[in-house]
């Protein structure tokens, strides 16, 4: 594993100056809300020159239409070298609409995970939303959910993007992991023929760091809008 560590009327005219103060660099896309094939609605931020989507993805469909295949049985998923996703221990009512889908790798191969428009962030575009807070010691401090309604203490997470990472886990060889703690999330960077690069937080730290792992692993997926 290698550390990165770069990680609508006002009631009245002070209204709008705290929300400038209070949300910093955080800041809504022009377009505002954006949409999955399944109809599953995202608002936009606007973190330095990048917008992102401020949930975790959890469509169950492609952008052309059509269906991923939905994998529950673990020796089946431990063996798929085909797009495959679940959600997190195949509860699909409150992990869903939580934490939204784990995806493997050959999902994102597609190119057509993320509504049109959008993609899964590269590695290097991962790299340029950590660095983008300066001391990239704390870049997951930003961008973590704030308190423990979701992450384990401790949490020290500040949420100032809006960006709002949660502990969804992940789905190893081994079985499910990690809700509570850790949050995992695809770049589409290969590193080889089978593996690929994730960006992980954790609740202890404020930093974010990256490795790569089997293709066949089920992490979250947060999309990037085009350039």
């Amino acid at each position: 594993m290698k550390n990165c560590y770069r990680i609508s009327d006002p009631i009245s005219i002070v209204l709008p100056l705290i929300f400038f103060f209070v949300l910093g660099c955080r800041k809504d896309d022009k377009s505002g809300m954006v949409t999955d094939a399944d109809g599953n609605a995202y608002r936009s931020i606007e973190i330095g020159s990048q917008v992102w989507m401020d949930k975790n993805l959890k469509t169950t469909k492609y952008n052309d239409g059509s269906d991923i295949p939905y994998i529950t049985d673990q020796t089946e998923w431990a063996n798929l070298t085909t797009p495959g996703y679940c959600w997190y221990a195949n509860y699909d009512v409150d992990n869903k609409a939580t934490y939204g889908g784990l995806y493997n790798f050959y999902t994102i191969n597609t190119g057509k995970l993320c509504p049109s428009g959008w993609h899964v962030p590269t590695t290097y575009e991962w790299e340029t939303l950590t660095v983008y807070f300066g001391d990239v010691m704390y870049a997951g401090k930003a961008l973590k959910e704030a308190g423990t309604a979701h992450w384990l203490q401790p949490n020290s997470a500040t949420n100032s993007t809006g960006f709002t990472a949660l502990p969804g886990g992940a789905l190893f060889p081994s079985g499910f992991d990690g809700l509570t703690t850790s949050g995992y999330w695809w770049s589409k960077t290969a590193n080889d023929s089978a593996s690929a690069y994730l960006w992980m937080m954790f609740y202890q730290y404020d930093w974010c760091t990256y490795t790569n792992l089997n293709m066949g692993i089920g992490a979250s997926v947060r999309c990037i809008k085009d350039p």
